[in-house]
């Protein structure tokens, strides 16, 4: 497959006020953790696999939030799924920098669709289904002009292009 489908996790404090994001390494953003869904798993348990390996913690899926459709080449199609933790120790990783809770009243700046992803999560609901209109060239472009190292990041990431590391 040219293109695996990808997955993100949201995790709640046990209170529902705080919510977990990790610091990539290779585009330096707070992010849900997550990442592509590897030949022959389940998005659910990619989900869980990513979750354990850049933040530590070994989690349950409860719900699936919602499957969302890519309008361009920027974005895959994603399931993202509420989870919540079984065990493990909170920490970073060869892919993250950081990854720690935030208060939901006290986000940090986050690229699309990140912020809608964790309301969505938040309200609850049956599972949805819908376009991911937010990444979008207009967005991009945008991004471009505010912050450049970061987009460039990005796109070189899109294309294959490895910057991983534990400086």
């Amino acid at each position: 497959m040219n293109n695996p489908p990808s997955v993100a996790g949201i995790v709640f404090s046990s209170d529902r006020k705080s919510v977990l994001l990790i610091l990539r390494r290779d585009v330096p953003v707070w992010v849900l953790p997550g990442g592509a869904v590897d030949p022959e798993e389940s998005p659910e348990n990619a989900s869980i696999r990513e979750i354990l390996e850049e933040t530590g913690l070994s989690v349950k899926v409860e719900r699936l939030v919602g499957s969302y459709y890519p309008i361009n080449r920027l974005a895959k199609h994603t399931h993202l799924y509420e989870c919540s933790v079984v065990s493990g120790q909170l920490g970073k990783s060869e892919e993250t920098r950081d990854a720690r809770f935030f208060p939901l009243s006290k986000l940090p700046p986050m690229p699309p669709p990140y912020p809608e992803w964790i309301d969505e999560g938040v309200n609850g609901g049956p599972p949805i289904e819908r376009e991911l209109r937010s990444v979008n060239y207009r967005t991009l472009c945008k991004y471009a002009l505010l912050h450049p190292i970061l987009v460039a990041r990005f796109l070189l990431s899109r294309m294959g292009f490895s910057m991983n590391s534990k400086k």
